[in-house]
């Protein structure tokens, strides 16, 4: 019976409260952050403008919204007033705060905030470069994996280059039936390796055309070793001050990158309270480098420029790293926390909003808007940093002149060849192409003539 009536109340209250709402339209605060508020247009899009909109069905009231003046959340200045969404509340210049407002105990002092509709934490965003651990294979990183492999083929290349140019030039192998080739493949990749690594092995090719393929792989070679050391050197300056940095201790516990968070917020109240070291010698430091921003617009604008930390709310940071591939997010997160919507003191709406904000939970709609807003795209990859490794595309020129060098090796060779096959048709009035294809057989494993003639020789017996 007790339960009857009081679900009769609940309902006379909330019907009342509707037809009150109804009534009055609610003047609605807010604060311009992406995602949660943005322009489009003369309108707002946004998390918050979306939820807003889902309460405002399921409970029947319209509203009005309009940005903060002070562009602040709320915090107490030197005179015990408060200033920005919270001051518009206790001032009674707007009905609700609907944006990324934190749930702290001093807010909750002055106005009621309903349950949360995002749980999130403190944590900090910086470069990829400066967060970055020490790799085992640092002396691969002037030259991207792509470019790598590359190498390798253009040194497979050329050794099979020299080895053909060997066997096909009569000038490198005059007589194959009785001299022995120099050039096999095992010693064609020995050759090309000394060169690649500025050390002779001998014998040289002789002829023209394997003189050419020797002189471009050469040059490949030293132009090769100059941009692999010089980006090698551009990265060891260009980290000369570098630290790994994973942890807040890690970021407390060095002078060479600047940190800081929004100046008068929750997260700066978060480390000014704390009792623990590190978040105290943050603080400090952010105090004594005056490093704080007047918006996280500005704290990703450092932070891209580089040797700058930004610290602020986690689910914020997300968004941050989902858009922008070249910054990432600390795995540590601290000071978990909440956001909600922020009504005056003794305001009937709270209990209603939190009742309305529970069912959106249960339903999943906070999910999908979660969902819709945080979608990653990203914008400018690490390919922006100058001290990157060197991919293929850099180097075309280099492999394109390589080839060059290898087809024209190769088209000598067999000009060589065909020249010594027309002598020979000459002298031994026969054709050209015969005498070709039997050099041919000749060089490449084949008896061709030689076996014909054992052949005739065992007749003969």
């Amino acid at each position: 019976m007790r339960s009857c009536v009081a679900l009769v109340v609940c309902v006379a209250a909330l019907t009342a409260w509707t037809v009150s709402a109804d009534a009055k339209e609610l003047f609605i605060t807010t604060i311009k952050e992406e995602p949660y508020v943005m322009s489009k247009g003369s309108d707002l899009e946004g998390y918050c403008v979306d939820l807003l909109s889902e309460l405002s069905k399921k409970l029947g009231f319209k509203y009005k919204l309009h940005l903060v003046k002070d562009n602040r959340y709320g915090a107490l200045d030197a005179s015990g007033a408060w200033t920005g969404m919270i001051g518009e509340i206790v001032r009674g210049e707007a009905d609700l705060a609907v944006a990324p407002l934190t749930i702290t105990a001093v807010r909750e002092q002055f106005v009621d905030m309903t349950t949360p509709f995002m749980q999130t934490g403190i944590g900090f965003i910086l470069r990829k470069d400066l967060s970055s651990e020490g790799s085992a294979f640092s002396l691969l990183s002037p030259f991207s994996t792509e470019t790598w492999v590359g190498i390798l083929i253009a040194f497979l290349l050329t050794g099979l280059c020299i080895f053909l140019v060997g066997r096909i030039s009569p000038t490198e192998w005059a007589e194959p039936d009785t001299e022995v080739h120099n050039f096999t493949l095992l010693h064609s990749f020995w050759y090309i390796a000394g060169a690649l690594t500025l050390q002779g092995a001998g014998p040289h090719p002789k002829a023209l055309s394997g003189r050419l393929v020797s002189a471009i792989w050469w040059l490949f070679a030293v132009m090769l070793l100059a941009c692999y050391f010089g980006n090698f050197n551009s990265m060891l300056h260009s980290n000369h001050k570098h630290v790994s940095i994973q942890t807040f201790e890690d970021l407390a516990n060095q002078d060479l990158i600047d940190y800081g968070t929004v100046e008068g917020g929750s997260t700066t109240l978060f480390f000014k309270n704390s009792n623990n070291p590190v978040y105290r010698r943050i603080y400090q430091h952010m105090e004594r480098k005056k490093s704080y921003v007047s918006n996280m617009k500005e704290g990703l604008r450092r932070t891209q420029e580089g040797n700058f930390a930004f610290i602020g709310e986690a689910v914020s940071l997300d968004l941050v790293v989902a858009r922008f591939c070249q910054i990432t997010r600390s795995q540590e997160v601290i000071g978990m926390r909440a956001y909600s919507i922020a009504a005056p003191s003794g305001s009937p709406l709270v209990k209603n909003l939190t009742v309305a904000i529970l069912q959106l939970s249960e339903s999943g709609e906070l999910s999908y808007l979660r969902d819709k807003w945080w979608a990653s795209s990203c914008e400018g990859g690490a390919s922006d940093n100058p001290s990157d490794a060197l991919h293929p595309h850099d180097l075309r020129g280099l492999f394109l002149l390589l080839g060059l060098g290898l087809a024209v090796g190769l088209l000598l060779a067999l000009l060589e060849l065909l020249s010594r096959a027309r002598n020979q048709a000459k002298d031994s009035k026969k054709s050209c192409c015969s005498v070709l294809t039997t050099e041919l057989n000749r060089r490449f494993g084949s008896r061709g003539e030689s076996s014909e003639q054992d052949g005739s020789d065992k007749n003969k017996a």
